[in-house]
């Protein structure tokens, strides 16, 4: 029977393991982990924080005299599940700017943002694990049998503890999102219907707003589009297309047959620099492959080359043109 620790204990050891994964675990270290995770659900919380703490650590020290970059090449390039879980992944995959959240109390909840350019981690008391993307707003407000999480503006990647006594619940806008445990991504941008894409387990989706509110249930590899009228959209994804959407987690973009319109405004999320393109024969033109989410000026400047193009570079501006 596993020892029972208190929070102290916990997060002592939750310390430790963070300190050790940094140094690199041995297969044994790594069953070892395993089953030290398994053995209490506060365990996961406890680690997750612990890895967050030690990632800004790193990016601290990264950041000062001694740093040496190529001490950071190559680091963390496959990602497992678990650490993705615990969110040690996510922040050392983030755009350069990643950290881990503070909280900041107000009325409704426990806020965490990012800003421009930015990839943060949240991890829950309960195990769960929220990955925020680029210049994203949320709000904790857990009660003792609802998990609720409103996203105002965003996009955010849910890795979700089961707890069946007390549903996880996302809010973002009209649309609600209903998970036990599972892991997907809510995508909330102005003018645009709000997107729900499952990777694993399944989730149920309604409109708040509509006199009946229709539940669709929507399992892995499903993606569904929700907007303030009109019903759901279920769209079935391939496993490629999910990995697609979730480029961010490791500072990228993914685009196949977008159009570098919709390329330009996808970029203008992560950079303050944005794409120009006046020519509409030009912004209807498409474009496929993975790109630096932070680097508008090298996205323009292969695009460039693909199709004859120039470029006019200026503070804040790269303009693509014939």
């Amino acid at each position: 029977m596993p020892k029972h620790q208190t929070a102290s204990e916990i997060d002592a050891t939750a310390a430790d393991w963070a300190a050790r994964a940094d140094r690199g675990l041995t297969p044994a270290e790594d069953a070892e982990l395993d089953a030290w995770l398994g053995e209490d659900p506060r365990r996961a919380g406890a680690y997750a924080r612990a890895r967050a703490v030690s990632a800004y650590s790193e990016r601290a020290a990264a950041l000062g005299p001694a740093y040496d970059p190529r001490r950071f090449e190559g680091r963390k390039k496959i990602v497992t599940r678990r650490e993705w879980l615990m969110g040690g992944g996510a922040v050392a995959a983030g755009l350069g700017a990643a950290a881990w959240v503070g909280l900041s109390m107000t009325g409704r909840g426990q806020a965490h943002l990012t800003h421009v350019g930015e990839m943060k981690v949240v991890p829950l008391d309960d195990g769960s694990v929220i990955s925020l993307n680029t210049h994203s707003h949320i709000r904790v407000a857990y009660s003792h049998n609802r998990r609720a999480i409103h996203l105002d503006d965003g996009e955010a990647l849910f890795d979700v503890v089961k707890d069946a006594a007390r549903p996880f619940v996302v809010l973002a806008g009209e649309t609600e999102i209903t998970a036990v445990g599972t892991s997907f991504v809510v995508r909330r941008l102005a003018g645009l219907p709000v997107q729900v894409l499952v990777r694993e387990g399944i989730v149920d989706v309604r409109q708040t707003a509509q006199p009946v509110a229709t539940t669709l249930r929507l399992p892995a590899m499903n993606r569904a589009e929700a907007s303030d009228s009109g019903p759901i959209r279920r769209l079935a994804v391939a496993p490629t297309e999910v990995e697609r959407a979730m480029a961010w987690r490791e500072g990228r973009i993914a685009f196949e047959g977008d159009t570098l319109r919709q390329a330009a405004a996808e970029f203008a999320r992560y950079s303050d620099t944005r794409i120009v393109i006046e020519d509409p024969q030009i912004a209807r033109e498409t474009v496929t492959g993975l790109f630096q989410a932070n680097d508008p000026v090298g996205f323009s400047k292969a695009v460039a080359v693909s199709f004859g193009l120039r470029t006019q570079i200026r503070e804040k501006q790269v303009r693509l043109y014939r």
